[in-house]
């Protein structure tokens, strides 16, 4: 038995545990005195937005406005360790392969541009002159536009987004793989469909408003901390909070405020969910169909009966269609099938149901749990379903709202990384700037790896990120990566993606978040989108850490430059030398959403873009909201095979997206290490196995049989039978590249079947 580094962990979530952590994390980055004060202005009015999660800010009541992750991601960019030229002279890129992902960001912030000389498998300094030089070069040599691949992280500011999608459009592609792809993209793709908008309705005011939170598949203690302050108030003011979740998460069940002085005085806590209700992995359309179908059935007695309406028929009728399929779908599907499918019995869905239909004002909150499925678009729409029935959008405490990932990942949408733009944005753009963009569709992410492989894409552009490590099924995309002619990466610290290198790479350092940002016409500021569409400046304060940073915007600008010349009708240099000016693009190819862009970022807090559905506007083609149907007891990725079991991978605590910052998962009780299996006890016995084994995990149906992590130890938890959870991107490797859901592309990373057994000796 090896459970060397498992132990339990009986505090709540939050409270000393997240201010010791805090203390920690700028510890060892070197930089207490200076970290501690660069949080204080984050996500301040005068100062930056916090380079972590999306969360919105609220209307500013203490000094300090972050939380124990995004003091974490603070203390990661504003670390004192530099890997400068000096670390890649005494390493060759063959050996910094071997170092973990921890260590090869942990070197620190890159100083200098560097190109790949595979001569000696080593970095070299470059100027950067002569970097953008070669990428202009390598861009004019492709056959077609097609053959490059713009790839872009969602911590990159609204204007260099913008930028960087001029710079793909102008150049003739629409190919912009980005995160949201492998994240909410099922968000972006089923959501117009049924309200006419791939965001969230609701703003963060709609919290103090709401009788009813919905939580489904979410972590928001690791993955969005700053949400537990309002899941805090929420349960405190009596609320009820309704989490659906495969794992027992600490945070949706106990939270400490480190803000609160009683609280933390007296070891106190606050029950967060009140009631947690286990479904199995994939089975969350299932559950919410049975809740729609209860709820359905009793309206129809309430009917009968003359009771008042379970329903809001008035709703239904004015802003709707669809509903009479829906209910005639839902009253075919068969119980037992419901129950098997959401691994849910009918008395706890209903139990559910009973209580949503007892709330007067619902939010129903999602995050990756529901979009990293095969079906993920179709189920974020049956979330839709179960909100539209009782009229649960566009009113005071009601909506939708799909939790974001990265700091601007939906600002990057908004102005246009996108494969899939609509004709109205591209339209714009022609008129703006006078040349036609391309219409073809561009490529996903999976897409892309897709392209790689088969040698249609040649170039590969990446906007921060680690693109190869976020990505599934490492085997087909390292080596995609490496048949490449030229691999651009503009990146704060190194990561694994750096070291895959194609026939020529580039490593751009550039500023980050914290970081001061001077350019020919002053001091700037740029711009983010959090998760309810509220949109405000960023100002780093931090000297820069290396004399030779340029910013992202200036990075895209000088490849710009390099690839179209002097002459070129866009003017990157001013645009680089004053975000204003890109603002004032912005706002002219979106002028509903932009209109007197400056103006409104110097306005403290920022300011909403226009949210349809929040006003009951529905801009899909009927101008009502859609009722969808969805066969969601059909198909089973474990094809019927009793052996099989499906894996979710997630982040540990001590982790935001690819960025591990240690090996600690306190709130799970895992501390030094990351190779580990959560099972139940049932699964581990069926197979001769008990907690504490030695194990390894084979790809279910992967004939090449070289999907395989091994001798991971197996720690007995309380989860649905049948289900497993491991951390990424330790177990990346058995995500199929193929194993996506059929309309958005993103990868099933949270359904992946695999077969478990003894480690082989």
């Amino acid at each position: 038995m090896s459970k060397r580094g498992i132990r339990n962990y009986g505090g709540p979530a939050g409270g000393w545990g997240a201010l010791k952590a805090v203390g920690q994390a700028l510890q060892d980055q070197h930089t207490v005195v200076e970290g501690a004060m660069t949080l204080l202005h984050a996500n301040q009015p005068d100062g930056f937005d916090c380079p972590g999660c999306a969360w919105p800010d609220p209307k500013h009541t203490s000094s300090f406005e972050f939380c124990e992750n995004g003091a974490k991601a603070v203390a990661w960019e504003a670390t004192s360790k530099r890997a400068t030229p000096a670390l890649f002279a005494a390493h060759t890129v063959t050996e910094l392969r071997t170092w973990s992902d921890h260590a090869l960001e942990d070197t620190g912030r890159l100083t200098e541009p560097m190109a790949y000389d595979p001569g000696s498998d080593r970095y070299l300094p470059i100027s950067w002159d002569d970097a953008f030089a070669q990428v202009g070069v390598a861009l004019r040599a492709l056959d077609h536009p097609n053959q490059a691949e713009f790839y872009a992280s969602g911590r990159a500011s609204n204007e260099a987004a913008f930028l960087y999608q001029l710079l793909g459009r102008r150049f003739g592609t629409n190919n912009f793989p980005d995160c949201s792809n492998m994240c909410h993209e099922p968000t972006s793709v089923g959501l117009p469909d049924s309200i006419g908008l791939g965001k969230g309705s609701v703003t963060l005011e709609d919290f103090d408003h709401a009788d009813l939170i919905l939580s489904f598949g979410h972590n928001p203690g690791t993955n969005h901390p700053r949400m537990m302050a309002t899941l805090r108030e929420v349960a405190r003011r009596g609320a009820g909070i309704l989490v659906f979740n495969p794992l027992k998460e600490r945070a949706l069940e106990r939270f400490a405020s480190p803000q609160d002085p009683v609280e933390m005085a007296t070891l106190g806590s606050t029950e967060i969910a009140s009631r947690y209700y286990q479904p199995t992995l994939g089975g969350d359309a299932a559950l919410v169909q049975g809740m729609m179908k209860a709820l359905i059935a009793w309206d129809i007695e309430a009917a009968a009966a003359g009771r008042p309406p379970v329903l809001d028929h008035d709703f239904i009728a004015e802003h709707t269609l669809g509903f009479d399929a829906l209910a005639a779908d839902l009253s075919a599907q068969d119980w037992g099938d419901l129950e098997r499918a959401s691994g849910l019995a009918r008395a706890l869905i209903e139990e559910a149901a009973r209580t949503y239909a007892e709330a007067k004002a619902v939010i129903l909150c999602y995050g990756m749990g529901l979009t990293q499925h095969r079906n993920a678009s179709s189920t974020v729409q049956q979330l839709v379903n179960l909100l539209l029935l009782r009229g649960n959008i566009g009113r005071a405490g009601a909506g939708i709202c799909p939790l974001r990932g990265h700091s601007n990942v939906q600002g990057d949408r908004t102005v246009g990384v996108w494969e899939k733009p609509t004709e109205a944005f591209l339209a714009g753009m022609d008129g703006v700037f006078n040349f036609r963009s391309p219409r073809e569709h561009g490529h996903t992410v999976v897409e892309a790896i897709a392209a790689m492989e088969r040698g249609d894409a040649r170039l590969f552009i990446g906007l921060g990120g680690n693109f190869a490590v976020a990505a599934p099924d490492p085997l087909r995309t390292f080596a995609a990566l490496r048949r490449l002619d030229l691999c651009v990466h503009i990146a704060t610290k190194l990561n694994r993606t750096h070291l895959l290198t194609g026939k020529a790479s580039l490593l751009l350092p550039c500023l980050g978040r914290t970081e001061m940002d001077h350019q020919a016409s002053g001091k700037q500021a740029v711009t983010v989108e959090d998760s309810m569409s509220m949109v405000h400046a960023s100002r780093g304060l931090n000297p820069p850490a290396s004399p030779h940073l340029k910013s992202e915007i200036a990075i895209v600008a000088g490849i710009g430059k390099a690839a179209f010349g002097a002459t070129d009708p866009v003017d990157w240099d001013a645009l680089a030398g004053d975000y204003d000016q890109i603002r004032e693009l912005i706002a002219a190819v979106l002028p509903k959403q932009f209109a007197d862009y400056n103006a409104k970022i110097r306005v403290p807090g920022g300011f909403r873009l226009p949210v349809a559905p929040s006003d009951r506007v529905w801009t899909t083609p009927s101008g009502k909201a859609h009722f969808l149907s969805f066969a969601a007891t059909a198909g089973d990725p474990r094809q019927g095979d009793p052996q099989v079991l499906l894996l979710t991978t997630l982040r540990s605590h001590d982790q935001y997206n690819t960025t591990i910052y240690g090996q600690n998962d306190r709130y799970r009780g895992v501390f030094g290490r990351r190779d580990v299996v959560f099972a139940h006890a049932d699964d581990l016995a069926a197979r001769g196995l008990k907690d504490g084994d030695a194990i390894d995990l084979t790809a279910a149906f992967d004939a090449s049989g070289e999907r395989v992590v091994r001798r991971f130890t197996a720690i007995a938890r309380d989860l649905p039978r049948g289900c497993l959870a491991a951390y990424y991107p330790e177990t990346n490797g058995l995500v199929v590249l193929d194993d996506h859901d059929q309309r958005s592309g993103t990868p099933a990373y949270k359904s992946v079947p695999v077969r478990l057994r003894a480690a082989a000796s």
